[in-house]
């Protein structure tokens, strides 16, 4: 019994500490929230919306700079979500506020702030081993 659970304590893997809203980070956050910036993630947008109808609904909340739909390369359907730019980053921050839930073209929009995307950087991600699937043969 006490061999079992040496080696059991051997596999425990611990979870990752940098976790945020059901995201994983290469490295955690410096506060609960990501920090305000002024490009915004906006996720749930319906097939039907264009860039020009997503810079209408945020433009309400202060310059919308730019606006990108991000779509499929194969079939060139929207993959359902997008980014607006500010041109403040206080803008963006009303927007977030009072967009995060609200029902756009019958969809409910998640709106977050964007990461800033880090090019070249190593992405870890923490594999499990050792865990379940003891039947699973080996090569």
């Amino acid at each position: 019994m006490k061999g079992i659970l040496i080696e059991l304590s051997r596999r425990v893997v611990r979870l990752p500490t940098n976790i945020v809203n059901g995201r994983l980070y290469c490295s955690p956050p410096s506060s609960s929230s990501l920090p305000p910036n002024n490009k915004l993630f906006v996720a749930g947008l319906s097939w039907s919306v264009d860039e020009k109808s997503l810079s209408d609904a945020f433009s309400s909340f202060g310059q919308v700079t730019e606006v990108r739909i991000m779509y499929d390369k194969e079939t060139g359907r929207s993959r359902g979500f997008g980014f607006v730019y500010f041109s403040k980053d206080e803008e963006a921050s009303s927007a977030k506020d009072s967009m995060d839930g609200k029902a756009f073209l019958g969809r409910p929009l998640r709106v977050s702030f964007a990461l800033e995307k880090v090019r070249g950087a190593p992405v870890v991600v923490p594999r499990l081993t050792g865990t379940g699937n003891a039947d699973r043969k080996t090569r």
